[in-house]
């Protein structure tokens, strides 16, 4: 390859990972990517574990074997089989070494000869026992530490990969490992977007998210979405007497309680409001299951010292309250639920809709001009 493609492949490389979103995409252009620049038939991208020793397949691009999936969700190579991952991206970094691709070939000495090279046995009979006739394997580094590995081959009949482009493939990985890292870098900033910094729940960005979507979902093909609002009893009075590191320690309770309860649920979504207001978002299980786990939910919340249990209200898709075109009412709804039942120091949830044609609940989110908020309660959302 002209040293003109081979600057053109690096700079598509780049700008393909650069404009992923999600770390599967990520992975995918770096492995197409690099399979395009070194004109390989297949690609892969793995990840070294170190705690449990092994390396794992993140993505199988172009040309698979059978049993090959793109995302595999458990394809992983004992460290013990491949002698070269621990050589290759440890020791030689560790000694001021630099992490150089090498070039394997189905021509390779069969499993169980002697010779030097032996740990190149398995990866020889995988070249083998998958139709393919050379690769080229480039580790790559995240940090200063070994991330992983880049993995290119060729089919029987194509021309053999060579030192060249064992040094080309050395730059694919730098490539790769730069376009990672930006990667993780945007993760961990969606991640403190959407999470609670006390708590580790989601957050009220996140809830708009999941419920602006589910509701979308219930509006085309009637699938449940059920709110359940809660207001933590007391927490003024445990900052006020107790310290607020009582306080917050109180909090972080109750949000494990709430993630607990969250889990019985399918895909409930545990989050933290503001204050001493969380949430659950559930979509799929009906409202019957919902009420029995706010039910738990209330009943363990009682048990945490030094708190004073919850208000619980909640809202459903799959009781009587009228049709529900935005998250806007469903937000209404389970406020105005939890709204009464801290009104009446309820110990169970309120639910909304179960109380006839004439709901109080009901009436109370659709009024034009929702009542005062109590001492301890904002006004409704939005």
């Amino acid at each position: 390859m002209a040293e003109e493609d081979r600057l053109r492949a690096v700079v598509t490389l780049a700008q393909a990972m650069a404009a992923t979103h999600t770390p599967r995409e990520s992975w995918s252009a770096a492995a197409q990517g690099a399979r395009r620049a070194l004109a390989g038939s297949f690609a892969a991208l793995s990840v070294w574990e170190r705690e449990r020793s092994r390396l794992r397949v993140l993505v199988n691009a172009g040309e698979r074997a059978p049993g090959e999936e793109e995302f595999p969700e458990d394809e992983a190579y004992p460290v013990h089989q491949f002698p070269e991952i621990t050589e290759f991206l440890h020791e030689r970094w560790a000694g001021g070494g630099e992490p150089d691709a090498w070039v394997e070939t189905a021509e390779g000495p069969a499993p169980g000869d002697a010779g030097d090279g032996g740990y190149c046995h398995q990866r020889v009979a995988a070249l083998r026992r998958r139709g393919r006739g050379s690769c080229v394997v480039a580790p790559i580094v995240l940090h200063g530490r070994a991330w992983g590995e880049l993995y290119v081959a060729r089919p029987v009949g194509a021309p053999v990969f060579d030192r060249a482009d064992a040094d080309f493939a050395t730059v694919l990985a730098a490539v790769v490992a730069a376009g990672i890292a930006q990667t993780e870098r945007l993760e961990e900033a969606r991640r403190l977007a959407f999470t609670d910094a006390l708590t580790g729940l989601a957050n009220r960005r996140a809830v708009d998210a999941r419920l602006d979507e589910a509701v979308e979902l219930h509006r085309a093909d009637g699938t449940v979405v059920s709110l359940v609002v809660c207001d933590l009893n007391g927490l003024k009075r445990v900052n006020d007497t107790l310290g607020h590191a009582v306080g917050d320690r109180l909090l972080e309770r109750f949000g494990s309680v709430l993630s607990l309860c969250g889990a019985m649920l399918p895909g409930a979504l545990a989050a933290r409001l503001g204050g001493d207001e969380f949430c659950l978002v559930s979509v799929g299980p009906t409202a019957d299951d919902v009420v029995r786990v706010a039910d738990e939910l209330c009943v363990r919340a009682a048990e945490l010292e030094p708190g004073d249990g919850v208000a619980c209200g909640v809202a459903s898709t799959g009781d009587p309250i009228g049709q529900v075109r935005s998250a806007r009412r469903l937000f209404r709804l389970a406020d105005a639920a939890q709204y009464r039942a801290k009104a009446a120091q309820a110990a169970k949830p309120v639910v909304a809709g179960r109380e006839g044609p004439d709901d109080p609940v009901v009436r109370l989110a659709d009024a034009p001009v929702p009542p005062p908020p109590s001492p301890e309660r904002r006004r409704f959302r939005r």
